[in-house]
């Protein structure tokens, strides 16, 4: 067994957890790279099926070929696809592009009050998210299973210990639980993993006529470039080896304050 095969037992062993223990189950889709591995892996665990909904947390920002992706891939999985927005916030105006917020206003209007809304009305218990420990220092101090309270915020001084595979799953009333099945890979990981699986990515990854490419995507407005030269999974995946820039490097709304990102995700943000 090799280092990607023991990666995806670990992350299908967590999948398969999650779906044991929690009644009402969704998965976070951004798009991105590590959420659409999460899906492959789920399909992997349950037999060619994701048993679950699949939630987009839709700002109405996002580069339009992103939604294009969305709508191929849920449509040739068969996902239960559920798209929540915050309707009233987009209504107002209350936006960073609009000129109504600042990015982390815009980050927490859209994307986690819109988390919180879904979340509320289906009675989700357990979401599982692609975030990873090498991804930004605030993730690094996650768990596989990390409750959020009735207000999605997360305590990150008291969180369950966590040994041996032994999973803390049960919170008081009001609590739901983060599921990280990809905590402990990287993002070299993500990209060998879905060079060895074929694994179907948006094609903004990869260096367009201009040698440019994303390397993380978001919002437009917060999204920038890299330069490169990779047009395939593998390439990216030698690209990484030889770098040392951090992977949200442009991703605007991380630099809106020293601690902008950890407030973030302290008040329920993914």
């Amino acid at each position: 067994m090799d280092h990607l095969d023991r990666l995806e037992n670990d992350s299908v062993f967590i999948l398969r957890e999650a779906y044991r223990k929690f009644d009402k189950l969704a998965m976070l889709w951004s798009m991105g790279k590590d959420s659409t591995v999460m899906l492959w892996l789920a399909r992997k665990a349950f037999l060619g099926r994701v048993p679950y909904p699949v939630l987009h947390i839709d700002t109405t920002f996002k580069i339009p070929s992103m939604v294009e992706f969305r709508d191929r891939m849920a449509r040739e999985m068969k996902l239960d696809l559920i798209v929540s927005k915050n309707e009233g916030a987009l209504s107002r105006k209350r936006t960073f592009p609009d000129g109504g917020a600042t990015r982390v206003e815009c980050c927490t209007w859209l994307k986690k009050d819109a988390l919180k809304k879904a979340v509320d009305e289906r009675g989700f218990n357990g979401i599982i998210v692609g975030v990873r420990r090498d991804e930004e220092p605030t993730r690094a101090k996650e768990r596989y299973f990390s409750p959020r309270d009735a207000n999605m915020e997360w305590d990150v001084e008291d969180q369950p210990p966590e040994f041996w595979d032994q999973f803390k799953t049960d919170f008081k009333p009001g609590t739901h639980v983060r599921i990280h099945p990809l905590l402990h890979w990287t993002e070299l990981d993500i990209w060998d993993y879905i060079a060895r699986e074929k694994i179907p990515v948006i094609s903004l990854y990869f260096s367009d006529a201009n040698g440019e490419r994303y390397r993380s995507i978001g919002c437009a407005q917060c999204t920038a470039r890299i330069r490169s030269t990779a047009r395939t999974p593998a390439e990216i995946a030698e690209e990484l080896r030889k770098t040392n820039v951090p992977e949200r490097a442009g991703r605007a709304q991380d630099k809106e304050s020293e601690d902008a990102f950890e407030k973030l995700r302290r008040d329920g943000y993914m």
